[in-house]
């Protein structure tokens, strides 16, 4: 037999529940739930997300920290802060995008899925060949 304090803490989780499951799927729905600035899973890098000129989604370095920026002139990057580094992702699905992710330390792009995971998250991959080999990680919405 269900208590009255059982039953209210069962209706508030539902409430609460069907209220993180909107609020999510708001979040992906929306076509510009992506753009704006998301950091990186070490916090060492924030990037910009917006269109590009042809309208697909890119992303460009607005903040380094100091070892990332080393780190960079170390490959041979000179200026890491305005680099491209999502380039040309179009949507694929409800919060979904696929396009190329440019990683500074290689010198070289590689297929990519971004995938949003709530409002405040990001699962960008990229793939070194033909989907295989893949590396993935959960970037940030910075406030």
């Amino acid at each position: 037999m269900m208590t009255k304090w059982m039953a209210a803490w069962a209706a508030m989780m539902t409430m609460v529940a069907l209220g993180l499951t909107t609020t999510e799927a708001m979040a992906t729905q929306r076509p510009d739930a992506v753009i704006g600035r998301w950091s990186n899973p070490k916090g060492t890098l924030a990037v910009q997300t917006g269109p590009c000129a042809d309208g697909s989604l890119c992303g460009q370095i607005v903040w380094a920290s100091p070892q990332a920026q080393a780190d960079a002139r170390d490959a041979g990057i000179a200026g890491l802060v305005g680099t491209q580094l999502l380039q040309g992702y179009r949507p694929e699905g409800r919060g979904s995008w696929a396009g190329r992710v440019y990683v500074p330390d290689m010198g070289r792009s590689f297929s990519s899925r971004i995938r949003q995971t709530s409002a405040g998250t990001l699962s960008i991959s990229g793939c070194l060949v033909g989907g295989f080999l893949c590396k993935s990680q959960v970037w940030h919405r910075v406030a």
